[in-house]
């Protein structure tokens, strides 16, 4: 069974529940079956300090992902996947740039960014950049509230 925890220390004031569903398929469709990670908002202020810190980066971004495995190994039969954390404002924002919604845009980065936590690594090169965004776009597209319109 995977588990998986939203935590908001943004304050966020809109619905998110549909997350479930999203982050479900997308460890379904990467066959993961006993897997434990959170998801955790937060602002740009925040976001610039972790970004400061584990990657020498004084700047807010979109989304960033810890993982606490580099295998897939399982200890004590679950895998620890790791941590997601997104800017709330930095996502609103881009949502806006984008022209989508912004149910659109939080499911991508948290897609995205359990991806990355799955060992998907877009910086290594065209390839794996080309494969993981499909997939992203995949499992957005199954969805009413994330489909492109």
């Amino acid at each position: 069974m995977n588990e998986f925890r939203v935590f908001d220390e943004y304050g966020c004031d809109f619905d998110y529940s549909y997350l479930d569903k999203i982050i479900r398929r997308t460890l379904e469709m990467e066959s993961v079956r006993a897997s434990v990670c959170s998801i955790v908002f937060i602002g740009d202020e925040k976001m610039q300090e972790l970004n400061r810190t584990y990657r020498g980066i004084d700047a807010t971004t979109d989304v960033l992902s810890f993982a606490f495995e580099d295998n897939n190994k399982l200890c004590y039969n679950i895998r620890q996947l790791g941590e997601i954390f997104v800017s709330i404002p930095k996502m609103q924002a881009q949502a806006k740039e984008y022209g989508h919604s912004e149910a659109r845009e939080l499911a991508f980065l948290v897609v995205h960014g359990l991806l990355h936590l799955l060992g998907y690594d877009h910086t290594k090169g065209e390839a794996e950049e080309k494969e993981m965004f499909l997939k992203q776009e995949l499992i957005l597209n199954e969805f009413e509230e994330t489909k492109r319109s």
